[in-house]
């Protein structure tokens, strides 16, 4: 019969303690960590936003500039801003363009969604909402301090209530 040495007898696992502690540890490093991620969650979010408004913005603007360079053929009562965001996107006829095909001018190729627009729960089987409709949009007639919808889109804002991290809620992007 062949018996462990000394030594080999002395050698043991690790406690219940030991681990425990170990598990304490890692428990507070991590509850460390979890507010770091929230933030930085919550700046890539902002960063989304504000990628989103200068495409929209941009857009809008362009428009504007084709309209009073009469490449869009306005109404005598319209402001030159495009009447609804998907105009932008489906392209409007391009009124110098010469021959029998017309060109069409494009302003944005898809209408990019708020990042801090939340899907309401309460519609069920509908699907998403679409992305013109998560922005708040503000007619040329409309004051800045109370935007409201009209016959045309001049801006886009956030309709999130929250505050950014620089202290300015991000419907006042």
């Amino acid at each position: 019969m062949v018996y462990p040495s000394p030594a080999a007898r002395n050698v043991r696992g690790f406690t219940l303690i030991e681990l425990m502690i170990v598990l304490a540890i890692m428990a507070i490093l991590a509850s460390a960590a979890m507010p770091l991620r929230e933030l930085m969650v919550k700046r890539e979010k902002e960063q989304e936003l504000r990628v989103a408004l200068r495409q929209i913005r941009s857009a809008i603007d362009a428009y504007k500039q084709a309209a009073e360079e009469g490449r869009i053929t306005l109404k005598a009562d319209e402001s030159g801003f495009p009447p609804r965001l998907e105009e932008l996107v489906m392209g409007v006829p391009d009124a110098k363009s010469t021959g029998n095909k017309k060109k069409v001018i494009y302003f944005l190729r898809r209408i990019p969604r708020d990042p801090m627009f939340i899907e309401s729960l309460d519609i069920v089987g509908i699907g998403p909402t679409p992305a013109a409709d998560t922005w708040g949009k503000r007619s040329y007639e409309s004051p800045s301090d109370s935007p409201k919808e009209g016959d045309d889109v001049y801006d886009v804002y956030s309709l999130s209530e929250a505050i950014g991290s620089n202290g300015i809620p991000y419907r006042e992007w």
